[in-house]
C-alpha cells in the first residue's frame, strides 16, 4: 500500500511539473507575440510618418529624387513584409531605417527646411517613434531570449519537443554604424587660449 501511495505521489508531482512547465511555455509564447505586436504598432506609426516627411522634404529638395525614391521604395517593401516572419520583417525595416537616415542627411543641406516647423515636428515625431521601436525591440528580444532558453534547457526541452514549442526569431539591429562606439574628442579647445 505504501508503494502505491509513493508511486501515486510521484505521478502527481510529475504531472503537476509537466502542467506548470507547459503553462510557462504558453505564457512565454504569448509574451513574445504581445511584444512583437507592440513593435508592429510602432513600425506602423513610422510607416505613417514617412510619407509626410518625404512630402515636406520634396517641397524643398525636389532635385533629391533618388533619395526620396529610395525612402518610398523602402517603405513599400516594409509594408509588404508586415505578414512575414520577424527575420524578413527586420531586414525590410532595417532598410527603411537606412533610407530615412539618408533623407534626414539630405535635409541637413537645406537650412530653410531644417527651420520649417512642419519638418521639425515630423522629425521629432520620427525620433520619438524610433526610440519606441528600440524599446519595443529590446522587450521583444528579451522575451525571445527567455523562450529560446527554455526550449533549449533540460528538462524543459523535453516538454518543448513533446508539445512542439519552438525557438522564436530575434529582431536584430542591422546597422553596423550603430554598433560602433561614438568617438569623442576631449582634447584642448582653442577657446580661452592666448
Amino acid at each position: 500500500m505504501i508503494i502505491l501511495i509513493v508511486v501515486g505521489a510521484v505521478v502527481v508531482v510529475l504531472g503537476l511539473s509537466l502542467a506548470v512547465s507547459y503553462n510557462r511555455f504558453v505564457i512565454q509564447r504569448n509574451l513574445v507575440a504581445e511584444s512583437w505586436s507592440q513593435v508592429d504598432v510602432e513600425l506602423q506609426r513610422r510607416h505613417d510618418l514617412i510619407p509626410n516627411l518625404v512630402a515636406t522634404v520634396k517641397g524643398y529638395a525636389a532635385h533629391e529624387q533618388q533619395t526620396l525614391s529610395a525612402v518610398t521604395e523602402a517603405r513599400i517593401a516594409a509594408e509588404q513584409a508586415k505578414s512575414a516572419d520577424p527575420d524578413t520583417r527586420a531586414t525590410a525595416e532595417n532598410q527603411l531605417t537606412k533610407a530615412v537616415g539618408s533623407l534626414v542627411a539630405v535635409a541637413e543641406n537645406y537650412p530653410d527646411l531644417k527651420a520649417s516647423t512642419n519638418y521639425l515636428q515630423l522629425q521629432n515625431e520620427l525620433v520619438d517613434t524610433e526610440d519606441r521601436i528600440a524599446a519595443g525591440r529590446r522587450f521583444y528580444n528579451a522575451n525571445v531570449r527567455a523562450i529560446n532558453t527554455r526550449v533549449e534547457a533540460f528538462p524543459s526541452s523535453l516538454i518543448a519537443g513533446w508539445f512542439h514549442f519552438s525557438k522564436a526569431t530575434y529582431f536584430p539591429l542591422d546597422d553596423p554604424a550603430a554598433r560602433n562606439a561614438v568617438q569623442v574628442n576631449l582634447g584642448p579647445t582653442t577657446r580661452g587660449q592666448s
